[in-house]
């Protein structure tokens, strides 16, 4: 697997140049001179050499790119800062110029190849009615080997201590992959009597109990023996970059498995992409090429999570069968009992099915029932719980609501 991670890379540094002069190159191709007939055979030149240029793979996180949102009818300003911050992770705040105090919300972003930035309209739109934080998770190749190990337990602490961070009250928002560790954290929480515990949890479109419906995702993480997956999957960051030596499943694999999964789709976005740039229609392309502008900027994860994220939530379901072990204690969500549960579900969801979020309202058995709610939304997929039109006009007013019925205005 070292090799494959150092052929990827010999790849990506021999090809991103070339990528690189063919996006530099399409305007160039594309223009219309004064004067000159328009030319086909040229416009194909210059969409092709675009379509090239967008199918690299980047390592660098995005920008949020986030300076305003509508509230109340009036532009407010939008300023991103640091609450806290790890090598692992970074607690960003999306601070608001405005004197209203609004409920606090922690969204915790999945750890699962991409970066934080793939929320970036689920936090555009909670920002309308909420002060707003995301856990935004550093690429592990990035992170010296020196700083130490990062698995499941070091997750749920980072998670103990943003929520500490940001102080009581806060509303809880932990979208796909992270919904176990979210869960995990307020447990902990409550068996302790923290005062920090909060007021809320949401948990949307995540694997909580997979037995249940299990997707292509679920199958294949149990159709290997867990070192199937330390010898195929996991690979050592070379030593140009900063994690040199740290043992990771690196972010250009996930992305293959991602791909593998919807490919015809995927051509074919990619044909309408080629045939949008020939036919001048900018808009559509623009719109093509801003998704996989964030869809193939990658995150290396540490191994430890990943391995350990397979085994106890894909492979021995240790949560549902309440053997689930976290910095050194059973975990019993039946301990949570101040904190109000929502889970959220898409019909249509082939990555976490519908039954396996909402198995977490019978897990929290202490929570009253007037404090839980639960919705599945009709007519979308993963990514449509907590991004697009529904997530917008039918998803966030339901969370919207449920949030500001839980909280404490002090």
């Amino acid at each position: 697997m070292t090799k494959i991670y150092q052929a990827y890379q010999g790849y990506a540094d021999l090809s991103d140049p070339m990528r690189a002069w063919a996006g530099a190159a399409a305007p160039m191709l594309g223009y219309r001179w004064p004067g000159w007939p328009d030319s086909l055979a040229m416009r194909k030149l210059a969409a092709a050499c675009e379509v090239f240029s967008c199918t690299q793979l980047t390592h660098q996180r995005p920008a949020f790119g986030i300076d305003s949102v509508e509230e109340n009818g009036r532009t407010v300003s939008v300023h991103e800062e640091i609450s806290d911050q790890t090598p692992f992770c970074t607690l960003l705040r999306f601070r608001k110029e405005t004197k209203a105090v609004q409920p606090r919300i922690l969204l915790v972003a999945p750890m699962s190849g991409h970066f934080a930035t793939l929320l970036r309209g689920t936090v555009n739109t909670l920002l309308r009615d909420h002060d707003v934080y995301i856990t935004d998770w550093h690429n592990a190749r990035d992170v010296a080997l020196s700083d130490g190990r990062f698995g499941f337990d070091e997750y749920v602490a980072h998670l103990i201590r943003f929520i500490e961070k940001i102080g009581p009250g806060t509303h809880v928002v932990a979208v796909c992959q992270p919904t176990v560790a979210a869960l995990v954290a307020v447990s902990l929480m409550a068996a302790d009597k923290h005062p920090a515990q909060p007021s809320s949890m949401t948990l949307m479109a995540g694997p909580i109990d997979t037995r249940i419906n299990p997707t292509a995702v679920n199958q294949l993480a149990k159709s290997k023996p867990i070192d199937w997956f330390q010898k195929n999957l996991v690979s050592t960051v070379p030593g140009r970059f900063a994690g040199s030596q740290r043992q990771v499943y690196p972010g250009f694999l996930q992305l293959n498995a991602f791909m593998s999964m919807n490919l015809e789709r995927h051509l074919k976005a990619f044909q309408n992409l080629y045939n949008y740039l020939v036919d001048g229609e900018d808009e559509k392309a623009n719109t093509i090429k801003t998704f996989y502008a964030e869809y193939f900027a990658m995150s290396d994860l540490a191994a430890e999570f990943y391995l350990e994220t397979v085994q106890s939530v894909f492979q021995d379901h240790a949560l549902p069968l309440g053997e689930m072990q976290a910095l050194g204690r059973t975990i019993e969500p039946s301990a949570i009992r101040r904190t109000a549960l929502f889970t959220v579900e898409g019909e249509k969801d082939d990555i976490c099915a519908v039954g396996q979020t909402v198995a977490a309202q019978d897990m929290c058995s202490g929570i009253r029932p007037y404090m839980k709610s639960h919705h599945v939304q009709t007519g979308v997929g993963h990514y449509g719980v907590f991004n697009g039109r529904r997530w917008d006009n039918e998803i966030y007013p339901r969370l919207r609501d449920f949030i500001h019925s839980h909280h404490q205005y002090q």
